[in-house]
């Protein structure tokens, strides 16, 4: 993780959509929020956790302790389902790529590119991103809108 006037950068070594582990570097902006900053709370995160090189997400046993193991899939489906039902909302309706998808759909109703999208989420193929844009775009560039119907 590099800190920069704009943000972090982070190196992804390996990822589902990286098999051969090329790696690839990701850009977090800053928030224009402190409470709403994903950079500022990955840095609290890491400083918290001790966190210097190697795996950012670890695993936290029911004393609070972080343990030195990366978190598995799993668990952040668990912790994103436990988080969506405080919120009121159905959490077997989320699951751990409800955060890419969110992204990837608040990225396109903010008006971001597929090439941008993809940069950001790491999809190689814009016909899956696009099954990732839930419905984001029903509205913008409609061609039934204006026909003074």
């Amino acid at each position: 993780m590099q800190e920069t006037g704009d943000g972090l950068v982070l190196t992804i070594r390996r990822s589902k959509t990286d098999p051969e582990a090329e790696g690839r570097k990701i850009a977090i902006p800053r928030g224009r929020e402190a409470a709403t900053c994903a950079g500022q709370a990955l840095a609290r995160w890491t400083a918290a956790a001790g966190i210097g090189a190697g795996p950012l997400f670890l695993r936290v046993n029911r004393h609070s302790q972080i343990l030195p193991h990366r978190l598995s899939g799993a668990a952040v489906a668990i912790v994103i389902k436990r988080y969506a039902a405080a919120a009121g909302y159905d959490p077997e309706e989320f699951a751990g790529h409800s955060l890419r998808a969110g992204l990837a759909t608040s990225a396109a109703i903010a008006g971001k590119s597929e090439r941008a999208i993809m940069n950001q989420t790491g999809h190689k193929s814009t016909a899956t991103l696009r099954r990732y844009i839930r419905d984001a775009n029903l509205f913008r560039d409609n061609a039934a809108e204006g026909l003074g119907l």
